[in-house]
């Protein structure tokens, strides 16, 4: 069985970084709204999943690493949570 991919800081930065046209290293490490719709929405682009966030949990992140913990439990979620060792974004690919 193959283990699920989990979107890792690197990622996420890369992803916000794009949202403003600039560096990842520029990217502050709070989140605005815009950005945080925006992270979602590439987010649900890429893998194919739709985080469930009610406007609680969505006002709760507030950080980038919050942002990751969130997209990672997401791919857990879909991916049933089986994994024992996932992958990270950043691992090699085949």
């Amino acid at each position: 069985m193959t283990e699920p991919v989990l979107p890792d800081r690197a990622e996420v930065l890369a992803i916000l970084a794009a949202f403003g046209q600039r560096a990842a290293e520029s990217v502050p490490e709070e989140l605005g709204s815009l950005e945080l719709t925006w992270l979602i929405a590439e987010f649900e682009q890429r893998y194919g999943i739709e985080p469930d966030l009610d406007d609680e949990r969505f006002e709760a992140i507030r950080t980038v690493d919050d942002a990751v913990e969130v997209l990672r439990s997401a791919v857990l979620t879909a991916a049933g949570g089986a994994a024992s060792a996932p992958r990270t974004a950043g691992a090699a690919q085949s």
